[in-house]
Order: C-alpha cells, then sequence, then structure tokens
C-alpha cells in the first residue's frame, strides 16, 4: 500500500449493505513489552482528508494530523487497557477490550466499524480487513491518534520510572529497554506476562 492509497474504498462495501455512520478502529502497543495497548475509534465526514496509516509518519506530523483528526472528525474517542488487563486477558483480549471502551466512548454511535484485522466483539457488524490502517481514512485517523495518545502516556511514564528510557523506545524491546530490564527488573508497567519481562524476574532471583 502507497501513502495515497488511503480512502473510502472499505466504508464502500458498508454503505452498499446500508450501514451508515461507519467507524475506523485502529490500536497501538501490541508489541510493547511495557505500558497500555491504546485504541482509538474515529468518525469523519465524508471527503478528502490528509490522514495516512501512521507508521509512515514521523513524530511531529502525527502530533500536526492528530490535532487536525480532534478537529474535523465527527466523532473519536481513545482508550486502554492496562498491563495487568493484558496479563490477565492476553494481548488479543486486552486489544479487543480497549478497542471496546474506544467504541463506547463515541458520542455519535456507528452502525458498524472498519478495524485493521482486529474482531472486537462490540455488537456491531465489522469489516476486519489486513491493512485497513493504511486503506481507510477513518482507520489511519484512529491508527494516528492511538499511536500519539500511546507515545504521549509512555513519555509521561519516564518520569516515574526514569531508569527504562520509556521516552524513547516508548516500552518496546529495545536494546537499552532489554538491558534496563535485566538491571532493575520489572515495574508495576512492565507486561508480566511477556516473555523477555518474565525472563528478566528470573534473572533477578
Amino acid at each position: 500500500m502507497t501513502q495515497a492509497s488511503a480512502g473510502w474504498d472499505l466504508e464502500a462495501v458498508l454503505w452498499a449493505r446500508g450501514y451508515s455512520p461507519l467507524a475506523g478502529i485502529d490500536e497501538a502497543g501490541r508489541g510493547a513489552l511495557a505500558g497500555p495497548v491504546v485504541a482509538a475509534a474515529v468518525v469523519l465526514p465524508p471527503g478528502d482528508h490528509p490522514f495516512r496509516d501512521s507508521k509512515t509518519l514521523g513524530p511531529e506530523k502525527r502530533e500536526r494530523l492528530a490535532a487536525v483528526v480532534r478537529e474535523v472528525a465527527l466523532a473519536w474517542s481513545v482508550a486502554e487497557a492496562s498491563p495487568a488487563e493484558i496479563d490477565e486477558l492476553n494481548i488479543l483480549g486486552a486489544t479487543r477490550l480497549a478497542a471496546r471502551r474506544a467504541v463506547a466512548g463515541l458520542t455519535l454511535r456507528p452502525t458498524a466499524l472498519v478495524t485493521d484485522y482486529l474482531h472486537i466483539g462490540a455488537g456491531l457488524p465489522e469489516l476486519a480487513v489486513a491493512h485497513a490502517d493504511a486503506r481507510s481514512l477513518q482507520a489511519a485517523a484512529a491508527s494516528i491518534l492511538a499511536k500519539t495518545a500511546r507515545d504521549a502516556r509512555m513519555v509521561a511514564m519516564a518520569g516515574d520510572y526514569p531508569e527504562y528510557g520509556f521516552d524513547g523506545h516508548k516500552g518496546y524491546g529495545a536494546p537499552a529497554h532489554l538491558t534496563a530490564l535485566q538491571r532493575f527488573g520489572p515495574c508495576p508497567e512492565h507486561r508480566r506476562s511477556f516473555a523477555p519481562v518474565a525472563q528478566a524476574r528470573l534473572f533477578l532471583t
């Protein structure tokens, strides 16, 4: 997929079935070792928008576009599932929980959802398509909100746990993070069920 490919083709499938309004859903942080998994839901007005999959954007552009999403969206919502919920439900279950919370937080109730290959079980019809965040403007907008919200959360978390460098790697398995885990063990924001975190705990016993 190219950056220019995001549009309304996926939504058109649901519109043809009589569903409107629709929301795009995406998440951030599934693969991290620490911090929450964050999901966003966005309902955009029809038309052209500059939104693209957040993975194709630099941090500054993501922040600028996140502000645009919040300004132009008919409704938007961001929600999370905590590390404890990730450990209890597993990462897929927690991601679905965060996404359902995001949908529930919308002030405009959608009749169906476009998701990035994630069946969330929100009681609404879902079009769960691989790379939806690169194909759907609404899912792309959701990916921008989820990513920027989670990054901000991890930067704030770095103030509480400076030894881990969360503001740099955002909780992912960067070498500096793994080294800190080996040295200090996990903090309350780490996902204890994830193998590198569990292994670090063993080294400290």
